[in-house]
């Protein structure tokens, strides 16, 4: 049995190794995610965002106004799941401490 662990985290990690390395490079300039201008003709989000988030939101910190502007309503939802998952998490370790 621990011989066959051992195979699938060899296999695993072949896997995450292997695709890993068809990632660009980190600070490749040609990289499209550098693009201001999508394949489509469109502006690219991140460039927007670098841009205009000190106007658009008066903070300086970027990723505040990344979680707490544009994407407010996608992180309350995050943190309703984690708050309702810890919720359970209590009730059922308390229903089980009265069972014992």
């Amino acid at each position: 049995m621990k011989a066959l662990k051992i195979i699938i985290l060899i296999l695993f990690a072949s896997v995450m190794i292997y695709a890993a390395s068809d990632l660009p490079f980190r600070g490749d300039p040609d990289n499209l995610m550098h693009a201001e201008e999508s394949i489509t003709g469109t502006e690219v989000v991140g460039s927007y965002v670098i841009q205009e988030a000190y106007n658009d939101a008066k903070t300086p910190n970027i990723v505040t106004v990344i979680l707490g502007d544009y994407r407010s309503v996608d992180t309350f939802g995050e943190q309703v799941v984690v708050f309702t998952a810890g919720l359970i998490t209590i009730l059922i370790l308390r229903s089980r401490r009265r069972q014992i």
